[in-house]
């Protein structure tokens, strides 16, 4: 019996070896890419000498995390990163469904293709390239806005890169254009894949526009949605380096609004050379990533759950 259990496992691995093979890039790099530079977590709890090695340096214990937390720095950072993400999940998640319903109903194949194409354009241009888009429209001496739109509404020139207050909102809204395609182009296609009888039938039933997208095409897109709103929960607490960095051309008078944990991490190796409170900032920053991914997949599991009750 043990012979033929083997041999059955034998013949499905070599039935199924070319997928196997396939597989094993994506595996090294996993390995590689993911997995190797867990060992660098140690770092955090250590006084790095570059003289001693990483595993020969000073074990501190939490002392890295201490000197984290006793500052005001922890709490701005971590702030900052939770709103702006949280802000970022709702509004992009708003505009890319809204974007995606708005192209399923145009029924001419080169303006939607037209569309589509410029929708995720922003999404394929580098940040440095954005940064340097927005310093044009927000230079003090020869920006759009200063130079153009505020006189028209009769407002004073604005320092923009000197005054915080309006950076949430300018932050926000370039990640929205930037990524709001990219998602778009997902939702489409899942919106594109609702079987036609159910807006047929609709149809027949008199039902409006408005009546099919809300009792229809959302509910049916619903599973992709909760997907791809998991898989930003999960990197809450991951922000997209070139948008805090690169778009305030890191200014020092914009830090309380425009620091998150992967600037702070950077500005402390470039600028402190702290490797161990670099390292404690970005362990923080995993760990609560995946304490939100598993608290966020059981609370969708539960839900799903009690909808399947009724």
């Amino acid at each position: 019996m043990k012979k033929h259990t083997q041999s059955l496992a034998a013949k499905r691995i070599w039935k199924y070896s070319p997928l196997y093979l396939m597989m094993l890039p994506g595996l090294a790099y996993l390995l590689i890419n993911n997995y190797l530079p867990m060992f660098g977590l140690v770092i955090a709890f250590k006084d790095i000498n570059f003289a001693k090695g990483i595993w020969g340096s000073d074990w501190v214990g939490f002392q890295n995390f201490q000197f984290l937390f006793q500052t005001s720095d922890a709490y701005i950072i971590t702030r900052n990163t939770i709103l702006y993400n949280t802000a970022f999940i709702v509004i992009g998640l708003v505009v890319a469904v809204a974007f995606a319903i708005l192209l399923n109903e145009i029924k001419s194949k080169f303006a939607s293709r037209l569309y589509q194409s410029l929708i995720i354009l922003p999404f394929l241009i580098s940040m440095v390239l954005v940064s340097y888009l927005v310093f044009s429209m927000l230079s003090m001496e020869s920006g759009f806005m200063n130079k153009t739109v505020l006189p028209l509404l009769g407002i004073d020139p604005i320092s923009w890169y000197n005054e915080p207050k309006y950076w949430p909102v300018i932050l926000t809204l370039v990640h929205t254009w930037k990524g709001a395609g990219y998602a778009c182009i997902i939702y489409l296609a899942a919106i594109i894949g609702i079987d036609t009888e159910y807006y047929e039938a609709a149809t027949l039933d008199g039902a409006s526009k408005w009546h099919q997208i809300r009792l229809i095409t959302i509910p049916l897109i619903t599973p992709v949605i909760i997907m791809l709103t998991l898989l930003q929960i999960g990197r809450i607490f991951y922000s997209d380096f070139g948008l805090f960095y690169q778009v305030p051309m890191n200014a020092g008078a914009l830090f309380d609004t425009t620091n998150v944990i992967d600037t702070y991490v950077f500005r402390g190796l470039l600028q402190l050379g702290n490797i161990g409170m670099s390292s404690a900032a970005g362990f923080y920053q995993s760990l609560v990533g995946f304490v939100l991914v598993i608290v966020s997949n059981y609370v969708v599991r539960k839900i799903n759950k009690e909808n399947a009750l009724f």
